[in-house]
């Protein structure tokens, strides 16, 4: 009995001993937190406003957008080049049949097809490739004569975009007015209403253009004629074989082809018909 009691007193004393320990660790508390709460709500002078900084200028790269015409040492810049090279490529099937020699060169190679009486043979692919080479053939110094006076130059940054095209259109004039008939130039000044030009310089290229492609396709149907004459004699010459001999029925077309065919390759007719197209433009090349 007496442990058990010896036990149970100690059990007590210990509980009493946290219970003070307690007590005194929450008086501990509230007293800082009273000390606390009396240092914030002591009043404090409000400071003066600091007076407002200027702005500065910004500091790195500009945000806008802009586009150089020139580049370094006053060439054109690179996104210009692209751009013109761009445009070029677009009117560029315009510029090859109105200002070179391809429309004359097409009309005449299709003509002589249809002069041999042949409809898909060769295919206008065909055709439009030779008279695409034929015209770059011929036209070789022109070309040359524009890339030194106008692209060039303007490249290198020694001139103008504006001289660079009035340059560049010189060969180009020339090469028109040497090909275009005097009847057709004026043809197409009286439908614009324009004086009369007193020399080639002062010729308008809007109307020297209409008289050019004009002029191309006289020539090209006065050589069409001449390739159809030989052609038409042998087409004349079956078709009244045909009826001499009472061969109403049998077409004269499928007779008259394969002499055609034969006389076209005898005369190396391909050669002389190239031939007449570039000799008609006065150069060999």
């Amino acid at each position: 009995m007496s442990t058990a009691l010896v036990r149970g007193a100690r059990r007590l004393t210990h509980h009493r001993t946290l219970v003070l320990v307690g007590l005194a660790l929450l008086v501990a508390l509230l007293l800082t937190v009273a000390g606390a709460s009396g240092a914030h709500a002591a009043p404090i002078d409000p400071a003066a406003p600091a007076a407002p900084t200027d702005p500065a200028a910004p500091v790195g790269p500009d945000p806008s957008v802009t586009v150089d015409l020139n580049g370094v040492n006053g060439t054109p810049s690179s996104s210009i080049v692209v751009l013109l090279a761009l445009t070029v490529l677009s009117v560029a099937p315009a510029l090859l049949l109105m200002m070179t020699s391809f429309t004359k060169i097409f009309v005449v190679l299709a003509l002589t097809r249809n002069a041999l009486g042949l409809t898909g043979v060769p295919p206008n692919q065909i055709l439009a490739g030779l008279a695409l080479f034929l015209s770059l053939f011929i036209m070789a110094p022109v070309v040359g004569e524009v890339n030194a006076l106008g692209l060039q130059p303007y490249l290198d940054g020694t001139t103008s975009f504006t001289d660079a095209v009035t340059a560049g259109l010189g060969p180009l004039r020339e090469f028109m007015l040497g090909q275009t008939r005097e009847e057709d130039l004026a043809l197409m000044t009286r439908a614009a209403d324009l004086p009369n030009p007193e020399t080639p310089e002062s010729v308008s290229t809007l109307t020297l253009i209409p008289a050019f492609m004009l002029s191309e396709l006289r020539s090209a149907f006065i050589i069409g004629f001449v390739i159809f004459v030989p052609f038409l004699v042998i087409d004349l010459v079956v078709s009244s074989a045909l009826m001499a001999m009472g061969m109403m029925m049998l077409p004269p077309v499928m007779v008259s082809l394969p002499f055609k065919l034969l006389l076209f390759v005898l005369i190396d007719g391909w050669g002389l018909i190239i031939t007449a197209l570039v000799g008609s433009y006065g150069t060999g090349g």
